[in-house]
């Protein structure tokens, strides 16, 4: 058993002190690897950025310890059969995938700070942590006495964040026997009869798509902040979720994003932490792992998260439309659909995922990932005639692959999708997944037969619509930050030029009124600040519209045997 140790002295300083202590040591040369990366967000993090004083004992006496690369280290054991290691980590991240400290709590993610004795990662660890007596955990792991965790292996202790501290809210509910436990660490006024009502309803929904569960119990781990934030991300058996602010937790708009997160996270411990990709099983920790089945891992849970609230009755299929369209504004806003499949954007994640970089260039896994699921979704109900779904696909890959500790590939998935659809759907992947083919005609084809419609409309933005620019304005500058490709702007403006005049009156967070009051087929000037440079641009609409507006609507000339299967798809009454 490797024994894991935290404790600190001063909280404000957010330095975690960590020991390690290996018994029944073997290896004249001991190598320790940090983890690169966290599962969850596909792209190397450098945790060992926030490590300090890496140090090695044996029997009181120091042992020489070598970093051998930017995460792992050799030490020189010199054949000793316990070793202790000792080193700081400075916690103070507060996001869901990240790691704090403070006088009130501490909120540690394992994958962030703890090292691997490489070639016993397999063995059962302990972990002890030093806390204030009227200290409580929340935490997925089992706690075989006082502030004391235990994991079956290095892999569980570092998928199990915990949160300490005197402040922590809990509520359980139970769904087929099984306890999910909703803790809450931060100040807010939960509702909780509307939130268990409505934890129970999307459980239980998700619960009957798969027919069994991964794990004896849950934990949603929610940090609830002062601040506006939003992030998710799920373990084997819980979910960190940082949410605020506290104070509009109840509050219609915050509410929707917590029981959306928390749905999504739920259906993850299926979805990813169970039925993973063949390039996941096992994690490598110490590089990347690179897939192309992102749109499964991350756009069919994003698709469920919200898609799973309609069906259990907690959105109206209003409330899901309106979710929806936020998905299909940011699919439709954004150009690099053209360029990028979504399965090479899965590849990329590794590269630039996470971050806005080149314009144009990849597509969002998340929200690309959810359209297509839903596209799938509807087509395997449409060819099927409602004998088959999504739901079927799901469900063929926990049984076949994530109950029997099998990684899938991208062909499973591809086959798996055939043998529910009783044909072949090559064209689909070879189209949308695969390729970069517009997914407007094939989407409205298939909302039909649900009594549905992709409607599209024009932006009410006059310099997005005619002009084909996005603007960011605050109460001193108005900055390009966006250009459609082929628009009249593309071939005059630059992403962050600084307008400050348009025909020669200054531009003060009111330039659409002044769009709105001049003939729009004719030329416009543009003043504007390039590299601190002044310039002066023209533009002139070319007869096309851009960034479109697109929402779900439903159809006012739906047929009966269409308002049929909307209701088996969203077991709700058209």
């Amino acid at each position: 058993m490797i024994h894991y140790r935290v404790s600190y002295s001063n909280p404000l300083t957010h330095f975690v002190d960590i020991a390690i202590s290996i018994q029944d040591n073997k290896q004249q040369e001991l190598y320790l690897q940090l983890p690169a990366w966290r599962p969850g967000r596909y792209e190397l993090q450098h945790f060992a950025q926030k490590l300090r004083q890496v140090s090695a004992k044996a029997n009181g006496e120091s042992l020489q310890v070598k970093k051998v690369t930017k995460d792992r280290w050799l030490v020189e054991t010199n054949g000793t059969d316990t070793i202790e290691v000792s080193y700081s980590f400075y916690a103070r991240q507060m996001d869901a995938g990240g790691s704090w400290l403070d006088e009130t709590q501490l909120y540690l993610n394992g994958i962030n700070c703890f090292m691997a004795v490489e070639q016993r990662e397999q063995e059962a660890c302990k972990l002890e942590l030093a806390l204030p007596g009227n200290w409580q955990i929340a935490c997925g792991l089992s706690q075989t006495s006082p502030n004391t965790l235990q994991a079956a292996s290095f892999d569980e202790l570092v998928d199990s964040p915990l949160i300490a501290s005197s402040s922590l809210h809990k509520e359980t509910y139970e769904v087929t026997g099984i306890p999910f436990h909703i803790w809450i660490q931060g100040y807010c006024k939960p509702g909780w009869e509307q939130i268990i009502k409505d934890f129970k309803a999307f459980t239980k929904e998700q619960l009957q798509i798969f027919g069994s569960f991964p794990v004896q119990d849950y934990h949603y781990l929610n940090q609830i902040l002062p601040y506006r934030y939003y992030h998710g991300v799920e373990h084997s058996n819980s979910t960190v979720i940082t949410l605020g602010p506290g104070e509009l937790l109840m509050s219609p708009a915050l509410y929707k994003e917590f029981i959306g997160v928390s749905s999504h996270e739920l259906f993850h411990t299926w979805n990813i932490k169970k039925i993973r990709p063949k390039e996941m099983l096992p994690y490598n920790f110490a590089q990347e792992n690179y897939f192309r089945t992102g749109y499964v891992a991350e756009g069919v849970t994003t698709y469920y998260g919200d898609y799973m609230l309609a069906r259990a009755g907690v959105f109206t299929a209003e409330q899901y439309f309106d979710e929806l369209s936020t998905t299909l504004q940011r699919y439709f806003a954004d150009y690099s659909r053209n360029n990028l499949s979504v399965a090479d954007s899965s590849f990329d994640l590794w590269l630039d995922g996470y971050k806005a970089g080149i314009p144009d260039r990849k597509v969002s896994i998340y929200v690309k990932g959810a359209l297509t699921a839903l596209l799938l979704d509807l087509q395997l109900r449409k060819v099927t005639g409602n004998k088959a779904s999504l739901d079927v696909v799901m469900r063929k890959l926990w049984d076949e692959f994530g109950k029997q500790n099998i990684g899938y590939t991208e062909q499973d998935y591809q086959q798996l999708v055939s043998e529910v659809a009783g044909t072949s759907f090559q064209d689909y992947f070879e189209k949308y997944i695969d390729g970069t083919a517009p997914l407007e005609e094939a989407l409205d084809e298939a909302l039909h037969n649900v009594g549905c419609t992709l409607k599209a409309s024009e932006n009410p933005l006059l310099n997005e619509r005619l002009y084909g620019f996005k603007i960011v304005a605050d109460g001193q500058v108005t900055k390009v930050t966006g250009i459609a490709p082929g628009s009249p702007a593309s071939f005059v403006l630059s992403t962050d030029d600084e307008l400050v005049a348009l025909n020669g009156r200054k531009i003060e967070q009111n330039l659409q009124s002044l769009l709105a009051q001049i003939n729009v087929s004719e030329v416009i000037s543009l003043t504007l600040f390039r590299d601190k440079q002044l310039r002066q641009v023209n533009l002139q609409p070319n007869g096309q519209s851009f960034y479109q507006k697109y929402a779900i609507e439903k159809k006012s000339a739906a047929r009966e045997e269409e308002k049929r299967n909307f209701k088996l798809w969203l077991k709700q009454e058209f």
